[in-house]
């Protein structure tokens, strides 16, 4: 069966920033800045490259509870130190991803590392929720440290490039994650005039974010820094070419068709479950960790 080019449903600009914490200055493309469905990744805040200043006290985000979905952290400048419940923390440097599986609850804070903190300078980051499907919604905790050098990549033709195989597979090379259910999460690193070549099942909810530079889709549609590009629910093949240095991050996955019930940091199926969820973090169940 012959395939079909992916169409793009829309160019998006970044929604006005907000602060999560005092470290972290967001543009949420979704749900809250636009309403599309991109299932199963339910949240997308993006920290545009901004300079913090030099600080001796790290900024960040202090302790929160996390139940039902995945957080994944993508650091393209700065550096995040994080620490959670279940006795996990580490730094996250350039290029490396951190991704972290909440299930049934886990505690988590999140903060400028201490020495680019002092130094200050650049700071860039997407973090993802990705929705866990009920069956795995309250399974234990884990935690994948993802580092730059140790992702699986694919050279494009030529030395124009690389993908980084984050989650999923490209080009029969498996991404360097495990998952819940199919979802291919990429980052392209392109030189000026490559070309890369993407195929997704139609069924799949696709997006890309602009990191850097500036693209053309389908040998049609621009996008630019800081946009994201929403597709159609129709179509397999997307070629993407840099028309100068850039990096992509792409998204794509197998919708969730499953009820959605979030309230805060919880992302449950139903009403009663993220009453569940409040009760049992009262209570302490998510373990402790210090502010």
């Amino acid at each position: 069966m012959k395939t079909t080019i992916k169409s793009v449903a829309a160019v998006l600009n970044a929604p006005a920033p907000h602060m999560v914490g005092d470290g972290f200055r967001v543009h949420n493309f979704f749900p809250g800045g636009y309403k599309i469905n991109m299932s199963p990744f339910y949240l997308l805040d993006y920290n545009a490259k901004i300079d913090f200043s030099a600080r001796n006290e790290p900024r960040g985000v202090g302790v929160h509870p996390h139940r039902g979905f995945e957080t994944v952290t993508i650091a393209y400048h700065g550096a995040v130190a994080h620490h959670d419940s279940a006795g996990n923390s580490g730094v996250i440097y350039p290029g490396d991803v951190q991704w972290m599986t909440a299930a049934s609850g886990i505690l988590h804070k999140e903060y400028h590392e201490e020495t680019y903190s002092k130094s200050g300078g650049p700071f860039q980051m997407v973090q993802l929720w990705v929705n866990l499907p009920s069956q795995y919604k309250m399974t234990r905790p884990k935690y994948q440290a993802l580092k730059h050098d140790e992702i699986n990549r694919v050279n494009l033709p030529d030395h124009s490039g690389q993908i980084e195989v984050i989650a999923g597979n490209y080009q029969g090379i498996k991404g360097s994650a495990s998952t819940f259910t199919p979802v291919h999460v990429y980052n392209a690193r392109l030189n000026t005039g490559a070309k890369a070549s993407f195929d997704f099942p139609a069924a799949y909810n696709t997006g890309f974010v602009v990191i850097e530079g500036k693209i053309r889709i389908n040998q049609t549609e621009t996008a630019l820094a800081n946009q994201f590009i929403h597709f159609g629910p129709e179509g397999e093949e997307i070629e993407i070419e840099a028309l100068e240095p850039s990096v992509v991050l792409i998204l794509s996955g197998e919708p969730i068709d499953e009820p959605v019930t979030a309230y805060g940091p919880f992302l449950m199926n139903t009403p009663e479950e993220i009453q569940q969820a409040i009760s049992d973090y009262n209570q302490g169940k998510f373990g402790f960790l210090e502010d």
